[in-house]
């Protein structure tokens, strides 16, 4: 073990982060802008209002300033949990007998189990600023529910979920966290809103989507006085509330002196990998430090890896501001893995942007793999990790083998997203053998596209 670099690299409090940074104020190719559903134009302020909360339009429509400062009240509720902890991996990196130094991030100390809740409590707090009854939402593995709903029990808001019904009915108890904080958790789609009815009929037996999820809680939202929508990931809003993960990481990085060489995340709509990389691609950005940054996403919803980059609705059903991003078609429904927190069809504009202009990289890795290295990492570094995050510690495992095999000592830093004790139905799955892995087809993928809405822009 090197003397000089502990196991776990903590912050002082008083270095937490003060403010979030904003990627998209250092990005020459910007992020294309919403487009309104009926007049394909870019959505302006007062047409989002209606379904965000007015300080939350004024963060998601501005690509210009760097920095927005955190209001006390939310660096008050970050203090029970952060700043987290930076680790170093020696007890993998032994297992492995690899030279690479390998850290993670670990977003799991806290009772909503994952980094959801560093947005939630930002969007919970401007929904109570702005007087609000209560907010909406979709969860897919059910972290961001959970988060969301721990937020809306701080403030005194109330919280409607719906969560993705293959999600709801593997993970009950997950719901029930939800449940104990308040929130009233609707399996989606369902029969409570037109557009779940109209899914429904078009899709008898559908184990729903992200994309199901979000269209019922956008209609609920807009049509109860006092309400807002609120979402958990791909709107850069979230990603500024993000930034506070990456952030923290560079500060505990820079006490030791530590360059990354590699920077990994998992993907889904973007929210953890765009917060885990913000200063980092600021550095690139500005062209002052180059790093090598991987996203992962599941073979089963590849959106980065084999969709395609246009303007799509973010929803199944076809309420919500279109956005351009890689994207398998907002009809596409994803097998029901057990890395719910990543089936959503699309990926976050910012990121999109930024893969597009080739300054990130992606993979896409099968199921079973996956729960490999979850297995491995759960025997050598004592943390059961949540099944999205062990995407990204398959590809973390993976680099730091390359670097036996060519004798380099890389750093790699991935992140850690959450802990994986609501996830034991796909950790049984995996123990007996049954889990089986699923990539959609090239017809199954022009299902989805042949539905991408016609933009000239």
């Amino acid at each position: 073990m090197e003397k000089n670099i502990p196991y776990k690299i903590y912050l002082e409090e008083s270095e937490m982060p003060k403010q979030w940074y904003n990627m998209r104020a250092d990005m020459k190719n910007k992020p294309a802008p919403l487009l309104n559903p009926g007049t394909l134009e870019p959505m302006k302020a007062e047409e989002l209002q209606g379904v965000f909360c007015d300080e939350l339009v004024k963060q998601e429509l501005d690509d210009t300033t760097p920095y927005f400062d955190i209001p006390q009240e939310i660096l008050e509720f970050y203090k029970m949990y952060r700043p987290s902890p930076l680790v170093r991996a020696y007890c993998l990196e032994k297992a492995l007998d690899t030279p690479a130094h390998i850290y993670y991030k670990f977003e799991g100390n806290n009772t909503s189990g994952s980094h959801k809740l560093n947005s939630a409590i930002a969007q919970a707090y401007y929904a109570k600023q702005q007087g609000l009854k209560g907010v909406t939402t979709e969860t897919g593995a059910g972290q961001w529910g959970t988060a969301l709903s721990m937020a809306c029990a701080y403030f005194g808001l109330d919280c409607k979920v719906y969560m993705v019904k293959c999600s709801y009915e593997q993970k009950p108890f997950r719901r029930e966290v939800m449940r104990t904080y308040g929130a009233n958790v609707t399996p989606s789609p369902s029969e409570t809103t037109n557009v779940g009815r109209k899914i429904l009929a078009e899709h008898p037996g559908t184990t729903g989507s992200l994309g199901c999820a979000i269209s019922e809680a956008v209609e609920d939202a807009t049509t109860h006085e006092g309400y807002r929508y609120v979402l958990g990931s791909v709107l850069s809003q979230v990603l500024l509330h993000q930034s506070v993960i990456g952030l923290e990481t560079k500060a505990a990085l820079d006490k030791y002196g530590i360059v990354p060489d590699l920077i990994i995340g998992c993907a889904g709509g973007g929210s953890n990998l765009g917060g885990l990389i913000a200063p980092f691609m600021g550095q690139k950005l500005r062209g002052e430090q180059d790093y090598r940054i991987i996203a992962v996403e599941p073979a089963s919803c590849p959106s980065l890896t084999r969709g395609k980059y246009a303007y799509d609705f973010c929803d199944t059903g076809m309420v919500c501001p279109l956005a351009k991003m890689y994207t398998l078609g907002s009809g596409f429904i994803p097998s029901p893995n057990h890395a719910g927190g990543l089936r959503y069809h699309g990926m976050s504009s910012v990121l999109s942007q930024l893969y597009d202009d080739k300054l990130i990289e992606a993979v896409s890795v099968e199921q079973t793999a996956v729960f490999e290295a979850a297995e491995k990492f759960a025997r050598t570094e004592g943390i059961l990790p949540a099944p999205e995050s062990s995407h990204a510690i398959k590809v973390a495992m993976d680099e730091a083998m390359k670097c036996k095999e060519t004798g380099e000592a890389k750093n790699i830093v991935f992140g850690l997203t959450g802990t994986g004790y609501f996830d034991l139905v796909a950790y049984e799955s995996f123990n007996n053998g049954t889990m089986t892995d699923y990539i959609p087809t090239d017809d199954d993928l022009a299902v989805g596209f042949a539905g991408l809405p016609k933009v000239d822009r």
